[in-house]
Formats: C-alpha cells, sequence, structure tokens
C-alpha cells in the first residue's frame, strides 16, 4: 500500500479558495465544496478536498465552530470508501502569516486538543509546513515539514526514518524523524516527517523547536523563508468519521 505522503503530493498547498467566508467571533461556517476557505481569526480554515475525484461517492464536510483572537475551534466530518491508497483532502487550520526567514522566527508557541471517532480510520493527524528560498505563499516549495501526532491503520510518511544520535523530544513529546522526496512533476521537495511514538491528542509546544532542529542538524538554511504552517487531518479511507478540533491555537513571534 502506497505511504501516505507518497499518495499526497499536494495536500497542503494553498490553492485558490472558490469561496470566502467571514467568520465573526461565535459564529459557524459549514463548507462541503472542494476548496472554499473560511475566515477565522488569524486563521484560515480550508476544507481543501484536493483528492475527492479518487471516490466520487465520498463526501466531507469541514465546520467552524468558534473563533476568537488567536483560538479555533472546528471540525469535519466524512466518510470516503473507494481508492484506499488515494488521500482524499486535508482540512486544516492555516496561520495566516506572510512569509518570513526561518531564522526571524522567535517562536511558533502552539496548542492542539483533538479527538476522531468513526469506523475503519486510516490516515493520519499532522501539522504541515512548505518552506521555500523565495518569499512566497504559494510554489515553489523547496522543503516540507510535518508533525504527526498521529496515525491510524498503518499510515506511513514519505521515505525513510533517520537514524538520530539521541530520542528526539518536543513538548513533553518523544519524535522519530523520517526524509524523503517527493516525485518530480508532483512534489519534487525534500519532506521531513517527525513521528510522535505515541498517539498524542493534546499537544503544546513551540513549533520553531522543529524548524531550529533542521536547521541546526538537517542542512535546512535558516535563511530560507516560512511560507504556511497549519494543521489538520489526511483521510484515506473510513466512514461516519468526525475530527473535532475545541481548541487550537497558534502565534508567530519574530
Amino acid at each position: 500500500m502506497i505511504p501516505l505522503s507518497q499518495a499526497a503530493p499536494s495536500r497542503a498547498q494553498i490553492m485558490p479558495p472558490s469561496k470566502v467566508n467571514l467568520a465573526p467571533r461565535g459564529a459557524t461556517t459549514t463548507m462541503c465544496d472542494k476548496n472554499p476557505v473560511a475566515t477565522a481569526s488569524n486563521f484560515l480554515l480550508y476544507n481543501n478536498l484536493w483528492g475527492q475525484d479518487s471516490d466520487p461517492s465520498g463526501k466531507q464536510c469541514t465546520v467552524l465552530d468558534y473563533s476568537s483572537r488567536g483560538v479555533i475551534s472546528w471540525h469535519t466530518q466524512w466518510t470516503w470508501n473507494q481508492a484506499p491508497d488515494a488521500v482524499k483532502s486535508y482540512a486544516n487550520a492555516v496561520l495566516n502569516i506572510e512569509p518570513i526567514q526561518l531564522s526571524a522566527i522567535k517562536g511558533l508557541p502552539t496548542t492542539w486538543h483533538w479527538n476522531y471517532t468513526g469506523q475503519g480510520l486510516y490516515g493520519d493527524v499532522a501539522y504541515d509546513a512548505f518552506f521555500s528560498k523565495q518569499a512566497t505563499k504559494e510554489k515553489p516549495h523547496d522543503y516540507e515539514v510535518m508533525v504527526w501526532l498521529a496515525s491510524f491503520n498503518g499510515a506511513k510518511p514519505i521515505g525513510q526514518q533517520v537514524q538520530l544520535a539521541q530520542p528526539l523530544t518536543i513538548g513533553g513529546v518523544v519524535f522519530d524523524l523520517w526524509h524523503g522526496r517527493g516525485e518530480p512533476g508532483t512534489n519534487p521537495w525534500e519532506v521531513f516527517s517527525f513521528v510522535a511514538r505515541t498517539e498524542t491528542r493534546q499537544f503544546s509546544a513551540d513549533l520553531n523547536e522543529f524548524f531550529k532542529f533542521l536547521t541546526k542538524t538537517q542542512g535546512v538554511p535558516a535563511n530560507y523563508f516560512l511560507q504556511t504552517v497549519g494543521a489538520g487531518t489526511e483521510p484515506f479511507t473510513g466512514s461516519n468519521a468526525v475530527f473535532t478540533v475545541s481548541p487550537y491555537t497558534m502565534s508567530l513571534n519574530k
């Protein structure tokens, strides 16, 4: 079976939205189309059904439940039963920032509480970030960095596990590091994936610690730009799934 990230060449890239919904504090917004986006506080919430064509009978809707200053709560409901080797979507909340050099980031604190229910879940729960030598929010990307808090039914990141001199612990969670490269013409950038050894449904940390680890030990240039960073879920297959995020926070210190 194709590893998750090999089947998902462009899961988190920012695409032109089909519509924009403004969501004031306390309001709810429901999105069921392929790529709508809801603006909420300092976040952009995407439904992002980029792989739905592999399962025309499937469906997914993402709901913005609440947003306040720097805090967002949301959930997504989905059923995908066909094409088990294909990722169907990446519903995710992206921090609305301009590109910034990695060396200029003082901190990227985040908290994420989430829950998942459903039958036959196959997929992951992960942060996703993109780096580039260019100060642009969209392609080209040079690096993708994921932080996996959970995987279901054997989903694995792209590439191979990197043997570290000692375990990497961030936010009280032990992570393994994977490294690979996507397919030419689709996602040719390098991919680093930090994978939690245990399922972590409540996480609080500074994401910049992952970035600094890469610049110090894995050759990622510190003068490259953080283009985008968000958090969400990638499903392959499952039914009656409900992924709930409450609350989620992230802020950029520079």
